[in-house]
């Protein structure tokens, strides 16, 4: 069996998908970082190979805010920001897709696409209200597990007004409307309908939201904050089939775009599952800019350099 992989490795999941040649998946893994990025995609990899011996890896791709390391750690053929990777896999599931709302464990974005082209694009700056965590520590407050979130949340009849531009206030704003004898239902509804509005005015600020639209993310598997979407905008938001690990089908596709016509993929191969990883920082005192190298050892020896803005470090040929 001949495939592609595509490795997404962010603050909360790691993702990897499984890419057919045809550019269909043959499977998915949705895993926990828990601050181990280096771990997870081993641990990932690890189930992979287990359950398919007989898999050739013809390319591997990274995205995510830990790309680098782990393009370093599984030898990758492609390493691309985030936009970039959501943007190719919803056009590849939703060829004419025009919007794509994206809400992560610790960030969101909104991406713009017009003929198959990003035209716009922004993330979330200061707050993280609206984001996954946020959504998990308010139903854990409410002893309510996050499964049902969003269940709860279209059993709504009085939606309360909460206010959704800033976490702690949110919060502050649910333990009052409790505290006045609102439902559990209409609270989350109403705190939908908040961090939607939060995500519209800021994320979204001037933006030309239009359908198709397609909403991405863990975030996404929560109807009540699908629903609210469909009721701020007026319109119908699609959540694609693989809504969870669509950064890591976007970095499989652009693996698979990076290999036509070549032969070998530089993936280590699934002996990297066992290496031992050694990264460490530095600070170059070579100009007034103090850059932060990143430098990574595999195995003893140093694998790669990264984070300054002349080159001085990552120019440099490692050993490993």
């Amino acid at each position: 069996m001949r495939a592609f992989l595509g490795i997404d490795v962010g603050s909360v999941s790691t993702n990897i998908v499984v890419l057919n040649e045809d550019g269909s998946v043959h499977d998915a893994l949705y895993l926990r970082t828990q601050g181990q990025p280096i771990k997870a995609v081993q641990d990932g990899l690890r189930q992979i190979n287990k359950k398919y011996r007989d898999l050739i890896v013809r390319g591997v791709g990274t995205t995510g805010s830990a790309r680098h390391l782990a393009g370093v750690v599984v030898g990758a053929d492609s390493i691309k920001n985030e936009i970039t990777a959501h943007a190719l896999a919803a056009m590849h599931i939703v060829p004419d897709v025009r919007t794509v709302l994206e809400i992560g464990g610790q960030d969101s974005k909104i991406i713009i696409i017009r003929n198959g082209i990003v035209t716009d694009f922004a993330m979330n700056t200061v707050c993280a209200a609206g984001t996954g965590s946020f959504l998990d520590q308010q139903a854990a407050r409410l002893n309510i597990p996050i499964e049902q979130f969003g269940d709860i949340a279209l059993q709504a009849s009085a939606p309360v007004r909460i206010a959704g531009r800033c976490a702690v206030f949110a919060e502050s704003d649910m333990i009052h409307k409790q505290q006045t004898g609102h439902s559990a239902s209409d609270i989350l509804k109403g705190l939908c309908q908040a961090l939607v509005r939060n995500y519209i005015s800021n994320v979204g600020k001037g933006k030309q939201i239009e359908g198709p639209i397609l909403f991405q993310g863990g975030v996404a598997a929560n109807k009540g904050m699908k629903q609210a979407f469909e009721e701020a905008l007026g319109c119908e938001v699609i959540i694609p089939p693989y809504f969870n690990v669509m950064g890591a089908l976007g970095a499989a596709l652009l693996a698979r775009e990076e290999m036509k016509g070549k032969k070998d993929s530089a993936f280590r191969s699934f002996d990297v599952v066992d290496f031992v990883y050694n990264p460490r920082s530095f600070e170059c005192s070579g100009c007034s800019n103090m850059c932060e190298i990143i430098e990574i050892s595999i195995n003893g020896k140093v694998a790669a350099r990264w984070g300054d803005r002349c080159g001085k470090w990552s120019n440099k040929e490692t050993v490993a």
